[in-house]
C-alpha cells in the first residue's frame, strides 16, 4: 500500500528510559511502514536537556506554538538520586511544567476502556475526564526553612512602590513557609479551554475548589469561572444540553466516587496532577491514560500521563525481557496524528488513527496484553507477552485493518 503523505509536522519530543525504547518500537512497527511520518525532533532525553543547559525544552515548545500539534515522549523530571546518576550540571525542572506554562495549556486526561478490565469504583461505566489547571501553585513556589524567632509576613509592592503587608506567622520554633501565585490570565485561559473542550466532547463539566477556606486565592478560581460561563458560555451549553457546576473539592470526591462517570472534572494544579493519578489507577492502570494540553489558542501537545518506567529500563539495560504496557503512549501518537489530519484536511491520516487506536483495543480484548494488564484483566483465554511482541500483535491487527 501508498504510505499515507503528511504536508506538515508534527513536533516530536523524544524522552527518556523505558518509554524512550517504546517510542522507536512504535515507530518502527506501527508508524513508519504506513505513513511518510513528518516529525520536526526534540530530544528531550535528560542527557540532552543537560548538554543544553534545558534550552532544547523552551525551543520545542516554540516549535509546537509554531506547528501547533506536538507528540511527547515521557520524561524524567529530576530528584537528588539523579544528580549523580547522570552528571546534571542542575536540578532541570520539569519539561512538562515548563512546555505548559510557555503554551499556557490545559491538561486534559481520560482513561482508556477494554472489555475484561474492571473498574474498581463499581459504578464508573464511562470514563471520567481530568481537566488540570497547568500553570502556577506549588509549581511555581518559593520556599524557605524558617528558624524559630522568625517573623514571616506576605509583601507586595505595587507599582506605585507602596506596600501591602499581611503576617504569615511568628515562629516559636523551626519551620517552613511557602509562597504560590497564580495569574487571572491564566485562570481564564483555564475556564475557556475546559468550557471549550465540554461542548466539543458534549459532557457536562464541574469544578471544585476549597474556596471555604481559602476565601481569597481559590475564590478567584471560582468566580472567574463563573463570571466567563455566564457572560460567554452559558447560552452554548444550554443549546448543547450540558451543565457547568461549581462545587467544593470534598463533594466532587464524593460525587465522583457515586457517579457512573462520563463528565469533565476540572481541578487545579496540584488538585488535578493527584486526582488524575487516583482516576487512572482505579479504572484499571495508569498506562492506559491519555494526555493531551490544550491552549486557549487551539494548540495541542499529546502524552502519556504516566512516567518513564524506570526499573522496566533497568531491566532492559541487563537484557532481561520486559512486559511494559504502551497503550498510552500509542495513544498519543495516535492523537497528535489525528489532530494534524484534522488541521491539515487530510482524513487519511485521521483515519490511521482510528485504525490505530481500534488495534491497540482489540489486541488487548483478544486476550494479548502485557503483564500489567494480565494480572487485572478478567478475560478467561488471555496470553501475556513481552513489550515488543505486543506492539507487533497490535501492528498485525493494524495491517490487517488498512
Amino acid at each position: 500500500m501508498e504510505k499515507i503523505r503528511m504536508t506538515t509536522p508534527l513536533v516530536e519530543m523524544d524522552g527518556d528510559e523505558m518509554t524512550r525504547v517504546i517510542w522507536q518500537m512504535i515507530k518502527d512497527i506501527l508508524l513508519t511502514p504506513f505513513i511518510d511520518l513528518k516529525t520536526e525532533y526534540y530530544d528531550l532525553g535528560l542527557v540532552h536537556r543537560n548538554e543544553t543547559d534545558d534550552k532544547v525544552t523552551f525551543d520545542s515548545a516554540e516549535a509546537t506554538k509554531k506547528y501547533g500539534v506536538a507528540v511527547k515522549c515521557a520524561t524524567i523530571t529530576p530528584n537528588a538520586a539523579r544528580m549523580p546518576e547522570y552528571n546534571l550540571k542542575e536540578m532541570w525542572k520539569s519539561p512538562n511544567g515548563t512546555i505548559r506554562a510557555i503554551l499556557d495549556g490545559t491538561v486534559f486526561r481520560t482513561p482508556i476502556l477494554v472489555k475484561g478490565i474492571t473498574p474498581y469504583i463499581p459504578t464508573w461505566k464511562k470514563p471520567i475526564c481530568i481537566a488540570r489547571h497547568a500553570y502556577g501553585d506549588v509549581y511555581k513556589n518559593t520556599e524557605m526553612v524558617v528558624e524559630s524567632g522568625s517573623k514571616a509576613e506576605l509583601c507586595v509592592t505595587k507599582a506605585d512602590g507602596t506596600e501591602e503587608r499581611a503576617l504569615i506567622h511568628d515562629f516559636k520554633s523551626d519551620g517552613i513557609i511557602q509562597g504560590i501565585h497564580n495569574l487571572d490570565s491564566s485562570i481564564g485561559s483555564f475556564a475557556r479551554a475546559c468550557f471549550n473542550f465540554a461542548l466539543d466532547q458534549k459532557q457536562d463539566i464541574w469544578f471544585a475548589t476549597k474556596d471555604t477556606i481559602s476565601k481569597k486565592y481559590d475564590h478567584r478560581f471560582k468566580d472567574i469561572f463563573q463570571e466567563i460561563y455566564d457572560n460567554e458560555y452559558k447560552e452554548k451549553f444550554e443549546a448543547a444540553g450540558i451543565e457547568y457546576f461549581y462545587t467544593l473539592i470534598d463533594d466532587a470526591v464524593a460525587r465522583v466516587i457515586r457517579s457512573e462517570g462520563g463528565y469533565i472534572w476540572a481541578c487545579k494544579n496540584y488538585d488535578g496532577d493527584v486526582m488524575s493519578d487516583m482516576i487512572a489507577t482505579a479504572f484499571g492502570s495508569l498506562a492506559m491514560m491519555t494526555s493531551v494540553l490544550v491552549s486557549p489558542d487551539g494548540i495541542y501537545e499529546y502524552e502519556a500521563a504516566h512516567g518513564t518506567v524506570q526499573r522496566h529500563y533497568y531491566k532492559h539495560l541487563k537484557g532481561e525481557e520486559t512486559s511494559t504496557n504502551s497503550v498510552a503512549t500509542i495513544f498519543a501518537w495516535s492523537g497528535a496524528l489525528r489532530k494534524r489530519g484534522e488541521l491539515d484536511n487530510i482524513p487519511e491520516l485521521s483515519a490511521f488513527a482510528d485504525k490505530l487506536e481500534k488495534a491497540t483495543i482489540d489486541t488487548i480484548e483478544d486476550g494479548v496484553m502485557t503483564g500489567d494488564l494480565y494480572l487485572l484483566s478478567t478475560l478467561e483465554n488471555k496470553k501475556k507477552v513481552n513489550t515488543r511482541e505486543f506492539l507487533e500483535e497490535v501492528g498485525s491487527r493494524l495491517k490487517a485493518m488498512l
